[in-house]
């Protein structure tokens, strides 16, 4: 259907002509008049600036020079920042700023230009002080204040927004030099000494403490359209590496060829703000004692990121992608700041290649699995959830899912070497003890058959009850530690099986490092589903390998050594105490009065392995304290015996932060929960000799001696 046309009078386009034309003028003639005041203005709010940065934060401010050098162009000469009673924070010889009109209109300020030649931001530690303090000196609002919802998508999108329009369409900077001086024993130096942009292309040289090293930044920026793509780089085909100065403060080394990081695309989905990119990294090595004993190296790793930021999260979502040479995993991060906070973490590497998964682990991570070959695939999946407001309900799977997995050849250790005699060497302090042979020629050696069953169910009852059940891991133990250790904001309790701890001792190093961790439960996870080595020889390994006493280890040793008997003679008394003191092995002998009887307070232990036993079938039930009154140290130990009168605090004493233990004394704290009671604080173990006390001294002078000692046989061993 065809509109009728409409005809409109002549004067109203003259009329709307003269409106326009009137516009115009009255914005020629404002800009003419603000163009004629513009340094009038200029100076004003310099001034009104300055005197801000005095009264606010204690700075002052110094402009030697400053004018338009064109319509829109700032330039100033011989700037300072010096806060109150400190050092030169900031100076500059010369800056020029341009910004672009039209955004301004709009109340945006983008920089169209930067040029800036022989400049300094220089921060100076002295003691405690440093010239940043005044930030700290900021306003806070009145508490009475009532604080508005914080909407962390806007903020992000904000705070974007202010850096992209930073970036200017054109810059220049010369001999830019970032300095830090801490208390004049070090100083860390960055010189600029060229960075510019032009149509969008970065290129950057900066040079590390003079003649460390020399970086190369470059790649393209794109701030309109919210993108970017930077890399990275050493010249002369040389390494980044960690400055030496952070390197001594975080005790880490770190170096890589190149890292590159790209922002694709950042706007809004619904009501969370998405930022999606990329970051990528070639031949990372890292060197952190807490990581692993030596050199880390990634050779090639990246991430495609899709990063949500939410009303009141931020969200590393499930469609990014982890590639770690030929593997892949899916990760999903959530934290949700409030109502409550809230951690999620779920991994998904679906199925692929096992020899792939394997040798996407960093180089030198694992020491006994490097050069082992697989066959077969794999999957992975773990989910973790934990509200903090309710640490209890806290949620643990973790699954690796073999399809016709099989271990073609063995890498630096044979898993299987326990099935025959070895020789165990246990380290205390980094140093080997002894060597132990594990098998019928040592005298000590116990077969499992010739161990009393009142040890091996009090031990596997405190330690393991699921040992026969479970596959190397007790995910349910997991969950409980991971509760109980947030609870007490400290780790309080561990969640190790008895088969961990035997790989721990057994084919692991001494470091105790998130790598041999990480080993650890890989190589329970290739033993336990593949059947390498019996449950029942196993155990037995354990049995004679497990430290009970000051240089005592194995039950043999320790059922002579304590009692003066072979291991199957072993009562249900003393089968219970042997298994309390699994945990802290060097306290054992505190434990007894002077007359060789136990101290009273382990008979709630007693009764609490007791009637776990009974329950289950592995003893008959008793009222008497299951053997509590007739365990008695042999003889010839009982001169070692403190006096009843002194008093050990064997809670001081170290014990290892990885084996779950059951208490010594089931306390009957009124205002702890059974699982308090039931699981107390524990520590790292460590060998001491025995030590004579001198019984005129107070308890609070024993602990003192004890924790002198124990720093200085730490400073001995580093």
């Amino acid at each position: 259907m065809q509109l009728p046309k409409i005809n409109v009078p002549k004067k109203y386009y003259k009329i709307g002509a003269w409106v326009v034309g009137v516009f115009f003028l009255l914005l020629i003639s404002l800009g003419a008049i603000a163009y004629s005041k513009r340094e009038a203005l200029l100076k004003k709010m310099m001034a009104k600036a300055i005197v801000k940065a005095k009264k606010d934060y204690g700075l002052t401010v110094r402009v030697g020079k400053a004018g338009f050098s064109g319509l829109s162009t700032v330039s100033m000469e011989r700037i300072s920042v010096v806060p109150k009673d400190r050092d030169t924070l900031t100076s500059i010889h010369d800056l020029s700023i341009g910004i672009k009109l039209f955004p301004l209109l709009f109340g945006n300020v983008k920089l169209s230009e930067i040029k800036l030649n022989d400049g300094k931001f220089n921060v100076v530690i002295r003691d405690t002080l440093s010239n940043l303090d005044f930030i700290l000196k900021r306003k806070r609002k009145d508490s009475s204040t009532t604080k508005s919802k914080v909407d962390l998508s806007e903020i992000a999108d904000n705070l974007l927004n202010e850096v992209l329009y930073k970036i200017p369409d054109d810059m220049e900077i010369k001999n830019f030099m970032m300095q830090l001086n801490d208390n004049d024993t070090s100083s860390l130096k960055f010189l600029t000494s060229l960075a510019t942009i032009e149509n969008g292309k970065l290129h950057a040289t900066i040079l590390v403490n003079d003649t460390e090293a020399k970086w190369q930044v470059a790649g393209m920026l794109k701030p309109a359209r919210k993108q970017l793509d930077v890399t990275l780089f050493a010249a002369d085909h040389k390494k980044v590496e960690l400055p030496r100065y952070l390197q001594q403060k975080l005790h880490t080394k770190l170096s890589f060829d190149t890292v590159r990081t790209e922002m694709k695309d950042a706007e809004f989905s619904g009501d969370d703000f998405k930022i999606s990119g990329s970051w990528s990294v070639k031949n990372l090595m890292i060197n952190q004692a807490r990581i692993a004993a030596n050199d880390i190296v990634v050779t090639n790793a990246k991430i495609d990121a899709d990063v949500l930021v939410g009303p009141n999260y931020l969200c590393l979502d499930s469609t990014s992608s982890i590639f770690l040479k030929n593997a892949v995993v899916h990760p999903y991060i959530k934290y949700t700041l409030s109502p409550n906070k809230i951690y999620q973490l779920k991994l998904n590497a679906e199925e692929q290649n096992a020899q792939d998964l394997l040798e996407a682990f960093p180089q030198g991570l694992f020491e006994s699995l490097d050069g082992m070959q697989v066959s077969g695939k794999l999957k992975y999946n773990l989910d973790f959830y934990l509200d903090t407001s309710i640490p209890d309900s806290v949620k643990f799977n973790s699954n690796l899912t073999p399809n016709n997995f099989k271990i073609l050849k063995w890498g630096k250790t044979d898993l299987q070497k326990i099935n025959h005699d070895f020789i165990y060497t246990p380290y205390e302090y980094g140093k080997p003890m002894r060597d132990i042979l594990i098998g019928p020629s040592n005298p000590n050696f116990t077969p499992l058959a010739a161990i009393s069953f009142n040890f091996r169910n009090a031990l596997l009852t405190s330690e393991d009850p699921s040992f026969f059940r479970h596959h190397g891991f007790v995910e349910e133990s997991f969950r409980k530690s991971i509760a109980v250790n947030f609870k007490e904001k400290r780790f309080k309790r561990g969640g190790s099986t008895i088969s961990m701890q035997l790989v721990k001792n057994v084919f692991l190093s001494r470091n105790k490092t998130i790598s041999r961790k990480a080993e650890e439960i890989l190589i329970v996870w290739m033993i336990e589903n593949n059947r390498l080595i019996s449950k029942e020889r196993m155990l037995e390994v354990y049995f004679n390998i497990i430290e009970m006493g000051p240089n005592v280890y194995g039950i043999g040793e320790a059922a002579r050594y304590y009692f003066g008997k072979p291991p199957y003679e072993l009562s249900v008394g003393e089968g219970i105490f042997l298994a309390n003191i699994v945990p802290r092995p060097k306290a054992a002998l505190y434990k007894f009065m002077s007359d060789g009887s136990l101290k009273p307070y382990l008979l709630p232990y007693f009764n609490f392995i007791g009637n776990t036993m009974a329950r289950r079938g592995l003893t008959s039930a008793d009222t008497t304290g299951y053997g509590f009154y007739n365990v008695r140290l042999r003889e010839g130990l009982r001169q070692f015996l403190l006096p009843d009168s002194v008093v050990i605090d064997t809670a001081a004493l170290e014990v290892d932060e990885e084996v779950p233990i059951i208490p010594p004394a089931v306390q009957q704290d009124k205002g702890k929960s059974v699982f308090d009671r039931l699981f107390p604080s524990k520590k790292d173990s460590v060998t001491r000799p025995a030590v004579k006390v001198d019984t005129t001294k107070t308890k609070k002078q024993i602990r003192q001696e004890r924790r002198a000692e124990r720093r200085k046989e730490k400073g001995d061993s580093d």
